[in-house]
């Protein structure tokens, strides 16, 4: 069984290609998010599994930063509307950090790349317009601009005007670049007209324009000689952007179209993803609550045209189990459902990783960490305790001392331990989150739940249990004083926290102090 990584470095390794392009690229109209940044993760896989093949491959991601401000993104203010229509690369810094608004909203993304093991070679396109690098596919699209006007018409209702020109200057009078309309030129000079009522001419060399966009995908498909490009749904749609540039790219500039990988959107709670109403999910936030395998895992694990919604609250403690599961099928640590599915399982994990370890790294549960954090803070020492007591070490650990662990152990402790830290902060909803109280609190408790805690605080005091032990214990009293579950775990989470709810009883009560636990429980305080 083959993972769709896979079968799409298979089918580009059979064409006669010296060296592959897997291109990539994103609009730089504000915060680059995990949604408009799947090309960069499917173009390095794919590249990656090309160079597994033998192949030769790199990939390039192309800022779209020529191109003009449609909408003002999150969170700058309504000021920022006298920039609509000027492209990105002229528009200043929003906080003045920054050379300009591009590498504002570019550089936390690029940042991340190292992280997640991205190698890219990272190309500008209002540079590669002032290096001159379109110059020939501007002339060659302005020679033939009734072909491409053939070529529009084709998909469109209403048609091109006769004198259109696949290219719009930047407008010397008010800056924009989607308000213009090039009616003729003469060599290196266009003719054009604005909304803004300015009539002038430009030389194409200065670079202040650029071709319209369809034109535009289909030149750099030949300048850098691309053989595969993943994009968005909305380019993949029958007579949207890909069709167009695909029949440009041949008849126009004699080259053949990359294969096409298309995907479909990630939602995030169910909303689209939108840089101007302030809906996204960046990597760099991804990041902070996890590592960066499992943002491979969750764009590989399904196939790239498969819906995807994102929500990092609590679903997101659901996902990392499923990951970890994963994981452990891989290192044959746990069974899966089928042969079937560990094939499938095995091949996902591979593809989400950036480099496969020949053991199964250490792996506490980023779940029950959640109750540990709350319980220890961030020593280490006290967590590796709470996880020993809890059986959440794995068999080789179990009789081991902190001071024993090694240092890649302690370290992959500290991260996840660090990523716990930040979703609690940040997307844990209030029923997750708990303090231990300093003192006994004033709640009110019935005489049969004081009654069960003093008989589980003696149990507790004369025996070490396992969490399993401890549940079972619990329910003997229960049992024994027929009182309801609900009513004796309620007087648990009364005298530690100070609520009528927690986590799991018997986990949190073991990854607390046992003294804490045994005086709590006999009200003294």
């Amino acid at each position: 069984m083959e993972h769709w990584i896979e079968r799409i470095a298979e089918e580009l390794n059979e064409r006669d290609v010296k060296e592959h392009v897997i291109a990539s690229g994103t609009s730089i109209s504000g915060s680059i998010h995990i949604g408009n940044s799947c090309d960069v993760f499917i173009a390095n896989a794919v590249g990656k599994a090309l160079r597994k093949l033998g192949a030769s491959a790199r990939t390039i991601w192309i800022a779209d930063d020529h191109d003009p401000l449609r909408k003002v993104p999150y969170p700058l203010p309504e000021s920022y509307e006298k920039y609509l229509g000027i492209p990105y690369s002229k528009i200043p810094c929003p906080e003045g950090c920054c050379a300009n608004f591009v590498e504002h909203f570019e550089k936390p993304f690029l940042e991340t790349m190292d992280d997640f093991g991205i190698e890219l070679e990272v190309k500008s396109g209002e540079k590669m317009y002032k290096a001159g690098v379109y110059n020939d596919y501007i002339r060659t699209s302005l020679e033939k601009a009734p072909e491409i006007r053939e070529i529009f018409n084709k998909f469109r209702e209403h048609p091109l005007g006769e004198d259109w020109l696949p290219y719009n200057p930047v407008c010397e009078n008010c800056g924009r670049v989607n308000t213009t309309y090039a009616y003729d030129y003469d060599g290196d000079i266009v003719s054009y007209r604005c909304k803004c009522g300015h009539d002038d001419k430009m030389d194409i060399k200065t670079g202040e324009g650029k071709l319209t966009w369809r034109v535009e995908w289909a030149a750099r498909w030949k300048i850098f000689g691309t053989t595969c490009e993943p994009f968005g749904k909305d380019h993949a749609a029958s007579g949207g952007s890909y069709d167009v540039s695909k029949i440009i790219s041949k008849e126009i500039f004699n080259y053949p179209a990359p294969y096409p990988v298309p995907y479909e959107w990630i939602t995030l709670k169910g909303e689209a993803m939108s840089k101007s109403h302030g809906v996204f999910f960046t990597p760099g936030q991804w990041l902070e609550i996890a590592a960066p395998e499992t943002l491979n895992y969750y764009l590989f694990r399904s196939k790239p045209m498969k819906a995807k919604d994102f929500n990092p609250a609590m679903p997101f403690l659901d996902f990392i189990d499923q990951y970890d599961r994963v994981e452990r099928i891989y290192y044959g640590k746990e069974e899966p459902a089928s042969e079937k599915e560990g094939t499938k399982l095995r091949k996902i994990y591979e593809a989400s990783q950036i480099e496969v370890a020949d053991s199964m790294p250490f792996q506490p549960s980023y779940r029950f960490l959640t109750v540990a954090y709350q319980t220890a803070g961030d020593d280490l020492e006290k967590i590796f305790g709470i996880l020993k007591r809890n059986s959440q070490l794995p068999d080789e650990m179990k009789d081991m001392e902190f001071s024993d662990m090694e240092d890649k152990d302690v370290g992959k402790l500290k991260a996840r331990l660090g990523h716990v830290k930040n979703w609690l902060d940040t997307y844990a909803p209030k029923f997750v989150k708990f303090q231990v109280q300093k003192k006994l609190p004033r709640l009110e408790l019935s005489n049969v739940q004081k009654e069960f805690l003093g008989k589980v605080a003696d149990a507790i005091e004369t025996h070490d249990y396992s969490p399993e032990e401890l549940q079972d214990a619990m329910y003997v009293v229960i049992n024994e004083l027929g009182i309801k579950p609900q009513k004796a775990f309620q007087a648990i989470y009364k005298v530690v926290i100070g609520k009528k709810q927690g986590p799991r009883a018997a986990s949190f009560v073991l990854s607390l102090d046992k003294d804490l636990v045994v005086k709590r429980f006999r009200l003294e305080g």
